[in-house]
């Protein structure tokens, strides 16, 4: 992982297309603008792990189901 220190108004360049750039830092919190192709999907990382465990809960659960239904016949 690269760790880099910017300060407001500052950037980060990832490849030719992508600019980070730092837009305010209050206390804790830091407001990040975001320029990309409208074709790069750009997400918070706490969304993601929601989805994905979301997603493994629900595969559990339709096993859970599968199983008891197959147990009736």
């Amino acid at each position: 992982m690269l760790v880099l220190s910017r300060r407001p108004n500052e950037t980060i360049k990832i490849g030719d297309d992508i600019e980070l750039k730092i837009i305010e830092v209050k206390g804790d919190v830091v407001r990040i603008g975001i320029e990309a192709p409208k074709s790069v999907e750009i997400l918070r990382g706490e969304l993601v792990q929601s989805i994905s465990e979301t997603n493994s809960e629900a595969i559990t659960v339709d096993l859970n189901v599968f199983k008891q239904w197959m147990k009736k016949d």
